[in-house]
């Protein structure tokens, strides 16, 4: 290992906190993370973590050479950036929710490969948050408020939580126009949370007692397109079939404020020329989407 991999290996396990972290994040094996670490501790000839049961705390002195390590690294990066007339190039990992994800990042994707001949992009699906520096992310798209106030994000547009159900089943069961009134209709609970058995609206919870319970929206949209009930799911999931006719968009004036959708790095700091580059690209193609506009309009 070179002294600007070893510097590189270093600063992914202070922003991992752990080994195992930064050695996921860096591919690199556990055991090159912990020579990585003493090797350099044996120069610098002070302690530059300490080590607890759950995580790798740098000392004064670590945080010292962290900061002159992102400083050397980014030059590095820059000048090998610059010697090759800006060109994008290297790998991008990203990561999104699974519907969203397969159905309008993928597509971003796809164009971004076509634009930049000489990068890769690795796309993680998935409905869990990951830890963008613990798995090595450079870009994820949130929907929600971010729980994370480290996380620097660029608000691409916005969802709506929706209520839905099949023309069908509404000519049978006629059409709620309040929330209370959906105490007298069968209801489709997607949710992996036992206990709950709400909805909100706005300041309004209404209690249900559901007649179908999933832990997957597309099976909750399933459902609902053959009549079984009422579901809530997000605008962008349900607006094909909005569109299309199988499903009625309910009770839009109860609708909860719509919330943000945002691409997110694990920090400001200065980025690789090919993360700044799908940053812009997705911002652009992202806020063209009418998905993410959330209008309200009721079927």
């Amino acid at each position: 290992m070179d002294r600007l991999d070893e510097l590189a290996l270093y600063v992914a396990i202070i922003d991992a906190g752990s080994l195992a972290g930064a050695a996921r994040r860096s591919r690199r094996s556990a055991a090159a993370a912990t020579r990585a670490l003493a090797s350099l501790e044996a120069r610098a000839g002070t302690r530059l973590v300490e080590r607890t049961t759950r995580r790798l705390a740098p000392t004064p002195a670590g945080l010292e050479l962290a900061e002159r390590a992102r400083f050397l690294l980014a030059g590095y990066e820059a000048a090998v950036s610059g010697a090759a007339g800006d060109a994008v190039r290297g790998l991008v990992r990203v990561t999104a929710p699974v519907l969203f994800g397969r159905k309008h990042v993928a597509p971003v994707v796809s164009g971004f490969l076509d634009a930049y001949a000489e990068v890769q992009v690795e796309l993680v699906l998935a409905d869990r948050n990951l830890d963008l520096v613990e798995e090595g992310i450079d870009v994820a798209l949130r929907i929600g408020q971010l729980a994370e106030s480290r996380l620097v994000a660029r608000r691409v547009g916005q969802v709506s939580r929706v209520v839905v159900a099949s023309p069908g089943y509404l000519a049978v069961r006629g059409t709620p126009r309040t929330p209370a009134d959906l105490a007298d209709h069968d209801t489709i609970l997607g949710t992996v949370r036992a206990n709950i058995r709400e909805w909100r609206f706005g300041a309004n919870r209404v209690r249900l007692t559901p007649r179908l319970i999933v832990n997957e929206v597309e099976a909750a949209l399933v459902a609902a397109r053959a009549g079984r009930g009422i579901a809530q799911v997000l605008s962008y999931q349900a607006a094909e079939d909005i569109a299309a006719g199988r499903l009625v968009r309910l009770l839009v004036s109860h609708e909860p404020p719509p919330v943000p959708v945002q691409l997110v790095t694990p920090s400001q700091g200065l980025r690789p020329a090919r993360v700044n580059a799908f940053l812009d690209y997705a911002t652009d193609a992202l806020r063209a989407l009418p998905v993410l506009h959330a209008a309200k309009s009721e079927g």
